[in-house]
């Protein structure tokens, strides 16, 4: 009966032709499945488009055209038979941060062997890995890494020759196709005969030879990269941890709530341990915790950035303390980055500030931001299975907790990789 009232107190006020109003998105959990969902929607004009969690059956992403009173929408779908939420799909923004200086490790090339792939002096031996002691870590321990990072983002440029022997097949929700690789965002490439640190996003110093950085330098390039450059410090913590590229975000750092939640659900679906999310949104949503609480019950472990905006705050995934380990960024003098928010949100902090790293066309770039620190947390994750495979959230945070002390705005503090694998190893399983 609430359904029929509701399409007649609502109905009028909704819709309107599709030509002066575009569609809403909205994300729908039904516990009657997509059947019922699908009979429901002919009978108020909406549409299901597609299911966002995998093999579950019961979330799905509706299409209301031309709405005119998006709450009431929202209570009209809430209706519908066997309906238990109703949110609001909207774009996620990738955050930015202004690099200052081009550090002088991405002018050192020379070429080194790490675990087997020819990479650059300066990616390796950079400071932020002395900072959190990754050698000692990692020979300390015998740890290089085991297990699937799922990183969702831009995309991973699937050719990058460091990265090619550790990815595993992905997927692009962005276009709803197989790989994940965000190079199918560019348009035909010149040669430029570019051979020194160029910037080329509001984020990044990077090396773009032989490409033409000017198409990279516009808007809607803004984050591209953003994903390979995540991949690359996991790869450079873990280097023998497997990635996933699960491409839920725009070339120009937007992506839409709807496929950041089929990414999480994808990742755990497909085996992965870690979920790397270098994002922030402001507004809570039901669905996304939902989604990590997903992810825990099958012990995938979340890691997120707390964001950019140097303030004390909560955002979200990180927000979801218990299931999300949020990262702050420190700097090079081991304080917090001015850009980093803070607060109670933050379980611990890494290196955010000149993190050199891998970038599209087989070369590097730096970043800064805490989209940078968060992918060093997931690689510690990663080091951690390589001493035990049944590691979950709980025991990862605890033995990551076992950190440099900075300020209590910084969580358990800035980690150290040789600290958390001892406190690791002391602890009974």
């Amino acid at each position: 009966m609430k359904y029929w009232i509701a399409c007649v107190v609502f109905a009028a006020c909704l819709f309107q032709p599709k030509a002066a109003r575009a569609d809403n998105r909205f994300i729908v959990r039904d516990n009657l499945g997509l059947p019922v969902l699908q009979d429901a929607c002919l009978l108020i004009n909406c549409s299901v488009v597609e299911g966002l969690d995998g093999t579950l059956g019961q979330l799905f992403l509706v299409s209301v055209p031309g709405i005119i009173n998006v709450n009431a929408v929202v209570l009209l779908l809430d209706s519908l038979p066997g309906v238990l939420d109703v949110e609001l799909d909207h774009l996620v923004q990738l955050q930015q941060v202004s690099p200052p200086d081009v550090p002088s490790g991405l002018y050192d090339s020379t070429p080194v062997d790490y675990f087997g792939t020819s990479v650059w002096h300066g990616y390796v031996d950079q400071p932020a890995g002395q900072t959190v002691r990754l050698q000692e870590a990692q020979t300390g321990f015998n740890a290089g890494g085991s297990g699937i990072a799922a990183v969702i983002d831009t995309g991973v440029d699937t050719s990058q020759p460091v990265l090619a022997n550790v990815l595993v097949p992905g997927y692009d929700f962005t276009r709803n196709s197989a790989g994940g690789s965000e190079q199918n965002d560019l348009p035909q490439w010149t040669e430029s005969g570019q051979s020194e640190p160029a910037q080329v996003t509001q984020s990044t110093m990077a090396v773009v030879d032989p490409y033409n950085s000017a198409t990279l330098s516009g808007p809607n390039y803004s984050a591209f990269g953003h994903g390979t450059m995540v991949a690359g410090i996991i790869h450079l913590v873990a280097p023998q941890a497997q990635i996933m590229p699960l491409k839920s975000f725009q070339a120009n750092g937007t992506g839409y709530l709807s496929d950041i939640l089929r990414a999480v659900y994808y990742g755990v679906q497909h085996n992965a341990k870690i979920l790397n999310m270098s994002f922030d949104f402001p507004k809570y949503s039901l669905e996304m915790k939902y989604a990590v609480e997903f992810a825990d019950a099958f012990s995938a472990i979340c890691v997120a950035a707390v964001g950019n905006d140097g303030e004390n705050t909560t955002v979200y995934p990180a927000g979801y303390t218990g299931l999300v380990m949020g990262v702050a960024s420190t700097s090079a003098d081991d304080t917090r980055s001015t850009f980093s928010n803070y607060g109670p949100d933050v379980w611990v902090a890494a290196p955010g500030e000149a993190i050199i790293t891998t970038y599209p066309f087989g070369t590097y770039a730096a970043g800064w931001g805490t989209s940078f620190s968060t992918p060093f947390v997931s690689g510690a994750v990663a080091l951690l299975l390589s001493l035990s495979p049944i590691v979950n959230q709980q025991g990862a945070a605890r033995a990551l907790s076992a950190a440099q002390q900075i300020s209590p705005a910084l969580g358990k503090g800035r980690i150290d990789l040789y600290q958390a694998l001892s406190a690791f190893t002391s602890q009974e399983w």
